[in-house]
C-alpha cells in the first residue's frame, strides 16, 4: 500500500531535528515539530526563518517558497500532535529509555499504518522495534548533520520492518534530493560504522604520544583529501557522542578496533566534549565556537629550531613514477638533482617522464617554457649510484622490499661522502632495519611521499631511534624549501596514514564480505556522509589490491591485533590476479586501454 507520507512528525528540535524538519518543509510537507522545552520549539522556528532568508539571499528559494514553507512548519510539546502523522521521525537523545519510551506512546497515539523512524546512529534499531507494538513499520533513518546540506541517509531495516515500510521512505529520501543507502541494523550502520573506528585508532594514536594531535590532523587532510582531520572531528561530533557510538560497535563487534580508546572517556568525564564546550582535542575561542586558539600544546614557532646540515645537491635512487616525481619536486625547488637508476637507458627514461610532466604543466600554464629548461637542466641521469659521491642527500625510492633497500644502503653508505643524509621513502618497512644496512645509521631517515609527488604535499618525516637531531632538522628544512607540509612520526608501520587509512579499508572489504551493504552504497555513503574524495572501493582499485594487502600484511604482523588481519576477500581477489585498474579488474571491471 503506497503511503503518501504527506505529513510529518518530527520528536526532538535539537540540531539535527530542526535541519530535518527544514528539508520536509522546503520539500512541501506539513511537518510537526515536538519538544517538550519551548527553549528548543522557539529555536527551531527562528533557525528555519534564519536559514531560510539566507536561501532566498542567496538565489535558492524564493519569497513565495520560503514563506509557504514556514506556513507548513509548527510546534508542540506533546506527542499528541502527531496523531496524525504518517510518518514520525524521532532525534531524541541517544538513549533506549528515552527512544522507547518515545516509541510506547506513540503507540497510542498514531494510526496502525503510521511509520515510526529513529535517527539513532548507535542504538539499534531492532531492539526498539521489539518495543513497539507495530514493529513492521519501524525503521531507522539516520540523516546526517547537517541535514539540510548532506545528501546521504541510511535507510536501516530490521528483520522486522516489512518492506513497503522501506519503500516508503527511500521514496520520500529521493524527493528530498537525498541520495538513501540500504544498509542492515548494526551499530553505526555503514557511514559511521566505518568512520568511528577510524577516529578512535587516531585518538588512540594520539594517546600513545606517537604524533602530535597537529600532525596527525594534517597528514589526514594531506595524503588522504579528507576535509577534515580525525582529532578536529572528534570535537566537532562531540567526544561523548563518539563515545557512545563506539561503545555500541563494541559491544557487537567486540573488535578491539571499536574499543574505545581511555582519553575518550578521560576528556569525556572532564567535561571536554569538544567544541560545544569550548574544548576537547583542541582549544576553541568559546563554547560552541569554530576558531581554534592556542593552548599549552600549540607547538611553538621555534619548534623547529636546531641547525641542520646544508643541502645543496639532492640524488634520487630509482626508475620509477615515485622517483621521477621526487626528482622533479627537487629539480623545481632549485636543487641540483642526480637521477639514478640501475642502467642509463632506464635513468633517461625517468628522465624523459620529467620532461614530459613539465610539458604538461606548461601547456596548462602553471610553468612557463623557462622555469621548465631551468628545472630539466638542473637534472642529471645516471646509470650508477656512483654518480652520488658528492651530493648532500641521497633519496631512495625503489621497490618496497626490504633485501633490496638495504642492499641500496650498503651501497650508498661506500658511494656517499661522510655527512650526506640518506632517507628511504617506504611507506611501511621499518626504517632502521635499512639504517643498519650502513655504518652511519645516525644518518638515515624516512621522507615518505605520496604519490603522485609533485602533486601532494605530505611527507611524512619518519625518526628511527638511531637518527641525528641535525639529520632531523635537515630533512625538516628540506621540506619547506620544496614546499612540503612535513609531519613527525616514530618508525613503527604504517605511520599516520597507512596506519589509520588501511584498517579502515579493511573494515569496507568486511561489510561487503558479510553481506552487509553493497560495493556502490558503501562507497556511495563514505562520500556524501563522510566527505572522503574516494570511496573505499574506488580508493582500493586505484591504490591497487595487491599493495593493499601488503601493507595490510605489515600491519596485522606489526600490531598483532585480529582485527587487522586482512579480509579473506582481498586476499582471494590478489591470488586470482584481480588487482584493481592496473589489470582491469578489482572490486569493479574496468574497459582495457
Amino acid at each position: 500500500m503506497d503511503t503518501p507520507l504527506s505529513t510529518i512528525a518530527v520528536v526532538g528540535l535539537g540540531t539535527m531535528g530542526t535541519g530535518i524538519a527544514e528539508v520536509l518543509a522546503l520539500a512541501g510537507r506539513e511537518v510537526i515539530g515536538i519538544d517538550i522545552s519551548e527553549a528548543a520549539a522557539l529555536g527551531a522556528v527562528a533557525s528555519l526563518e534564519t536559514s531560510t532568508a539566507r536561501a532566498v539571499t542567496r538565489g535558492r528559494i524564493t519569497e513565495e517558497e520560503r514563506a509557504a514553507a514556514l506556513a507548513r512548519f509548527r510546534t508542540a510539546d506533546t506527542l499528541q500532535a502527531a496523531a496524525d502523522a504518517e510518518l514520525v521521525v524521532e532525534v531524541v537523545p541517544e538513549s533506549y529509555e528515552i527512544k522507547q519510551q518515545v516509541f510506547r506512546e506513540l503507540d497510542g497515539i498514531v494510526s496502525p499504518t503510521t511509520i515510526l523512524a529513529t535517527g539513532t546512529n548507535a542504538l539499534s534499531v531492532t531492539r526498539l522495534a521489539a518495543e513497539s507494538q507495530r514493529p513492521e513499520r519501524v525503521l531507522g533513518l539516520h540523516f546526517f548533520n547537517p541535514a539540510p546540506a548532506m545528501k546521504l541517509v541510511e535507510v536501516v531495516s530490521s528483520v522486522l520492518t516489512a518492506p513497503p515500510a522501506v519503500e516508503a521512505v527511500t521514496r520520500l529520501a529521493r524527493e528530498l534530493g537525498k541520495e538513501p543507502v540500504a544498509v542492515g541494523d548494526r551499530p553505526g550502520f555503514v557511514a559511521d560504522g566505518l568512520l568511528f573506528g577510524y577516529l578512535n585508532q587516531a585518538a588512540a594514536m594520539y594517546e600513545a604520544n606517537y604524533a602530535s594531535r597537529e600532525d596527525i590532523d594534517a597528514a589526514m587532510k594531506l595524503g588522504c583529501g579528507l576535509p577534515m582531520g580525525p582529532l578536529a572531528l572528534l570535537d566537532l561530533i562531540g567526544i561523548d557522542t563518539a563515545r557512545t557510538v563506539l561503545e555500541a560497535m563494541y559491544a557487537e563487534s567486540h573488535d578491539r578496533l571499536h574499543a574505545p580508546a581511555p582519553i575518550l572517556g578521560q576528556l569525556g568525564s572532564a567535561g571536554l566534549t569538544g567544541r560545544k564546550a569550548g574544548r576537547g582535542f583542541y582549544t576553541y575561542d568559546a563554547p560552541g565556537g569554530q576558531d581554534v586558539v592556542p593552548d599549552a600544546l600549540t607547538p611553538a614557532a621555534s619548534a623547529e629550531a636546531g641547525a641542520g646540515r646544508e643541502v645543496a645537491s639532492v640524488g634520487v635512487a630509482g626508475s620509477g613514477t615515485m622517483a621521477s616525481g621526487i626528482a622533479e619536486v627537487f629539480a623545481k625547488a632549485g636543487y641540483t638533482v642526480v637521477l639514478a637508476a640501475r642502467s642509463q637507458e632506464k635513468a633517461d627514461t625517468a628522465k624523459g617522464r620529467i620532461a614530459k610532466s613539465l610539458e604538461r604543466s606548461v601547456s596548462k600554464g602553471r610553468l612557463s617554457a623557462e622555469a621548465r629548461d631551468e628545472t630539466l637542466g638542473r637534472i642529471t641521469a645516471a646509470g650508477s649510484l656512483d654518480a652520488f659521491a658528492e651530493v648532500d642527500l641521497a633519496v631512495e625510492a625503489v621497490a618496497e622490499d626490504l633485501e633490496i633497500k638495504q642492499q641500496l644502503f650498503a651501497a650508498l653508505d661506500k658511494v656517499c661522502r661522510p655527512g650526506a643524509v640518506l632517507a628511504t621513502t617506504t611507506s611501511s618497512l621499518p626504517v632502521v632495519a635499512v639504517a643498519r644496512a650502513t655504518a652511519r645509521p645516525e644518518d638515515v631517515i624516512g621522507m615518505h611521499f605520496f604519490n603522485p609527488a609533485p602533486a601532494m604535499k605530505l611527507v611524512e618525516v619518519v625518526r628511527t631511534v638511531l637518527t641525528a637531531d641535525d639529520v632531523h632538522a635537515t630533512v625538516r628544512a628540506v621540506c619547506a624549501k620544496i614546499r612540503k607540509h612535513p609531519v613527525d612520526c616514530g618508525d613503527r608501520a604504517g605511520f599516520i596514514v597507512n596506519a589509520l587509512l588501511f584498517p579502515y579499508l579493511n573494515n569496507a572489504i568486511k561489510m561487503v564480505e558479510e553481506h552487509y551493504a553493497s560495493l556502490d552504497d558503501i562507497d556511495a555513503a563514505m562520500k556524501l556522509g563522510g566527505g572522503y574524495p574516494m570511496g573505499p572501493f574506488e580508493l582500493l582499485d586505484v591504490v591497487g589490491l595487491d599493495v593493499s594487502l601488503a601493507i595490510e600484511k605489515v600491519l596485522h604482523r606489526e600490531f598483532r591485533d585480529p582485527g587487522l588481519a586482512p579480509a579473506p576477500l582481498l586476499e582471494h581477489l590478489v591470488a586470482a590476479g584481480c588487482l584493481g585498474r592496473k589489470t582491469g579488474r578489482g572490486f569493479r571491471e574496468y574497459a582495457r586501454r
